[in-house]
């Protein structure tokens, strides 16, 4: 299994805002193969949000990211400022 790990800095004025994005996060994903679950990490003492995905195989979330699905959740854009910086993505295996 793996762990996809996305990190997204967030505006704090626009947590809220930020987290009712993801409230469906489930809903475009379940369907797909290999998906397992995904939670969203709410910072503490940053403003780095960490949106994890868990996958059965490399393979099930590399069709998650070529699939018309995922190309519609990305299509929506955030509001203005409510990314502060670049996200960037890491993948660990499960031992």
């Amino acid at each position: 299994m793996i762990v996809v790990q996305n990190h997204i800095p967030v505006d704090p004025s626009m947590s809220h805002d930020f987290e009712q994005r993801f409230s469906n996060t489930n809903e475009n994903m379940k369907h797909m193969k290999g998906f397992v679950k995904n939670e969203i990490l709410r910072p503490v003492k940053a403003d780095t949000y960490v949106v994890l995905t868990y996958w059965e195989t490399m393979s099930d979330f590399k069709a998650w990211t070529e699939s018309e699905d995922f190309k519609k959740a990305h299509s929506r854009k955030p509001t203005p400022g409510m990314i502060t910086g670049e996200n960037y993505l890491t993948i660990h295996e499960i031992v």
